[in-house]
C-alpha cells in the first residue's frame, strides 16, 4: 500500500508541474499565471475538485509516444465561487503550448456534460496554441465535440470564456458560442487566421495584437465583452461578475440585499435631462443613481457606445440594464448597438434576469452604410429579442422615443410589463421639425408659419400624455422617484409567468 501511495504522489507531483519549471518560468516572464494558479485565484480556497489529473494523450506519431505529460495540457474539475458551484477547465500553455488533443477535448467535454446534468455554469480559461498538429483530424474532432456541447448548454447553464493567451483557428468558435468573453490586454488574442496567413492572402501587414488583441475585440469587432490589465484583475472581476448570474435556467439569480433603501429618492435626477431636446447628457449617471449602491457592472463598454448594457441590482435582485446613450450618436440605434443589446436581452431572458430599459432614442441611424450593412435585419434582432422575452420588463422613457425605435425599445406593444415616462418625454413618430416639414410642406417658404406649426406639433405630441391616454404608458413619474417605482414594479412582477407558444425554436433574423 505504501508503494502505491508513493506512486500516486509522484504522478500528482508530475501533473502539478505541467510542462516543467522552465516553461512555468517562461509563462511567468510573460506576466501570465499558470493554469493551476489561475484556478486557485478563481475558486474559493480549498474548494477545487480536480478530475482526470492522470489522463494522457494516445498519439504515437512524430515521437509523441515518448512525450506524455499527465493531464495533457488542461486542468479540469469543479469548485465554488462565493459558495456557489461552478465547473471549470483551464488550459495549460506549458504543456504542448496548451494545444488541444483528443484526450484534452474529452476532459473538457466531461466537465461540460456534468455541468449540464447538475445545472451549474461552465467557465473556460483559454490559453492554447490551437489544435495539436501531430494528432491531425482527431484533434479537429475534439474541437467539434466541444462545440456541440457549447450549443447544447446554451441557454441551459451560463458559459463564460476568459481568454488568457492565444486562441486561434478553430479554437475561437468555442468561446464565440459562450455567453460572455473576457480578455487580458497585451497577452491574449483571438483570430481565425493569424498575421502570416493574412499577409500571404490579402497582403495586409498586421500584428497579432492589432488583428485580434483585446483592444480590437472590445472596440471594433465586439467579439469580446471586456478587457482587463492582467490575469489577476481579470479573475477578480470574473468572480464579481459571477454573483449576478443564476446557476442555470431553472433558477432565479441570487438576491443580495444591501442597506440601500428600495424607496430611496434622488432629487438630482429632476435636472438630469437638459431643457434643450438636442443637448446630450450621460445616461450612466441615471443608472448609477438608480441601482443598489451605485454598483453597475457594464458589459461591452468600449463597443457601440450609443447603447449601454450591463448588470446591477435593484432591491437586492439582479437585473439587466439596457439604455440608449445620448452622449454617443444622439442615442440612435444602429447595426452594432442593435446586435449588442439583442444578445444581452436574450441572455437575460434565458436566465430569468429581469430587464430594465431606459429609453432616449431619436430613431434608427440613417445612411447608405447602415442600409447596405443590413440595419433592417439587424435592428429587427433587437425587436425580436424584446418581443420574445418573457422575464419581467420595466421601461422608463426619459426623453425621446421616436418612430420604430420607440416600438423596439421594450414598448408596451412588445409585452412590456410596466412602462413609465418622465414628464418631459416625447413619444411621437418623429421630431417636431421633421414632422411639420412633411405634414405642412406647402409652408416651407414661410419660416414664421412653419415655426408656428412646429410649436403646435410640440404642444400636441412632445409630451407623454397622448401615449398615456391610450394606455401605452402606465404612468408619468417624477425623475426623482424612478428607483422607488422600478423597485415596486419588480417586486410586483417577481412571480410573473408568461409562456411563448410551443415551437422547436424561432427563426431570429440573423
Amino acid at each position: 500500500m505504501h508503494d502505491i501511495i508513493e506512486e500516486l504522489e509522484k504522478k500528482r507531483a508530475a501533473a502539478r508541474l505541467g510542462g516543467g519549471a522552465r516553461r512555468i518560468d517562461a509563462q511567468h516572464a510573460k506576466g501570465k499565471l499558470t493554469a493551476r494558479e489561475r484556478l486557485e485565484l478563481l475558486l474559493d480556497e480549498g474548494s477545487f475538485e480536480e478530475w482526470d489529473m492522470f489522463v494522457e494523450h494516445r498519439c504515437a506519431d512524430f515521437g509523441m509516444a515518448d512525450n506524455k505529460v499527465p493531464g495533457d495540457g488542461v486542468v479540469t474539475g469543479y469548485g465554488m465561487i462565493n459558495g456557489r458551484l461552478v465547473f471549470v477547465f483551464s488550459q495549460d500553455f506549458t504543456v504542448f503550448g496548451g494545444a488541444l488533443s483528443e484526450a484534452h477535448a474529452e476532459k473538457i467535454c466531461k466537465v461540460m456534460d456534468q455541468a449540464m446534468k447538475v445545472g451549474a455554469p461552465v467557465i473556460g480559461l483559454n490559453d492554447s496554441g490551437g489544435a495539436r498538429i501531430q494528432e491531425g483530424v482527431a484533434s479537429l474532432g475534439g474541437y467539434a465535440d466541444v462545440f456541440q456541447r457549447n450549443v447544447m448548454a446554451s441557454g441551459v447553464v451560463p458559459q463564460i470564456s476568459l481568454i488568457m493567451g492565444p486562441c486561434a483557428g478553430g479554437a475561437v468558435y468555442s468561446p464565440a458560442m459562450t455567453d460572455f468573453i473576457f480578455m487580458v490586454k497585451d497577452s491574449s488574442y483571438m483570430f481565425v487566421t493569424g498575421p502570416e496567413v493574412v499577409k500571404t492572402v490579402t497582403h495586409e501587414e498586421v500584428t497579432a495584437e492589432e488583428l485580434g488583441g483585446a483592444s480590437a475585440h472590445t472596440t471594433k469587432s465586439g467579439v469580446a465583452d471586456l478587457a482587463f490589465e492582467n490575469d489577476v484583475e481579470a479573475i477578480a472581476m470574473l468572480r464579481r461578475f459571477f454573483n449576478y448570474l443564476p446557476l442555470n435556467n431553472r433558477e432565479k439569480p441570487p438576491v443580495r440585499m444591501s442597506g440601500d433603501a428600495a424607496d430611496r429618492i434622488d432629487p438630482s435626477l429632476d435636472t438630469l435631462v437638459p431643457d434643450h431636446p438636442n443637448k446630450p447628457y450621460d445616461i450612466k449617471e441615471l443608472i448609477y443613481k438608480v441601482v443598489d449602491d451605485g454598483d453597475f457592472f457594464e458589459i461591452q463598454r468600449e463597443h457601440a457606445k450609443n447603447i449601454v448594457i450591463g448588470f446591477a441590482r435593484l432591491d437586492g435582485q439582479s437585473v439587466g440594464i439596457v439604455a440608449n446613450n445620448p452622449m454617443v450618436l444622439a442615442g440612435c440605434l444602429d447595426i452594432k448597438s442593435s446586435i449588442k443589446a439583442a444578445r444581452f436581452v436574450r441572455f437575460c431572458d434565458a436566465f430569468n434576469i429581469p430587464v430594465v430599459t431606459f429609453v432616449d432614442v431619436p430613431g434608427f441611424m440613417p445612411g447608405t452604410a447602415q442600409e447596405y450593412g443590413g440595419i433592417i435585419k439587424h435592428g429587427a434582432k433587437l425587436l425580436y429579442a424584446y418581443a420574445e422575452c418573457t422575464v419581467p420588463k420595466v421601461t422608463v422613457i426619459t426623453r425621446k422615443a421616436y418612430g420604430g425605435a420607440y416600438d423596439v425599445m421594450s414598448s408596451k406593444h412588445l409585452r412590456g410589463d410596466v412602462n413609465f415616462a418622465w414628464p418631459n418625454a416625447e413619444i411621437a413618430v418623429m421630431g417636431a421639425k421633421g414632422a411639420v416639414e412633411i405634414i405642412f410642406r406647402e409652408d416651407k417658404g414661410d419660416p414664421a408659419k412653419l415655426a408656428a406649426r412646429e410649436a403646435e406639433y410640440k404642444a400636441r405630441f412632445a409630451n407623454p400624455f397622448v401615449a398615456g391616454s391610450r394606455g401605452f404608458i402606465d404612468d408619468v413619474i417624477q425623475p426623482h422617484e424612478t428607483r422607488k417605482r422600478i423597485c415596486r414594479s419588480l417586486a410586483m412582477l417577481r412571480d410573473k409567468k408568461l409562456d411563448n407558444p410551443w415551437r422547436k425554436h424561432g427563426n431570429i433574423p440573423l
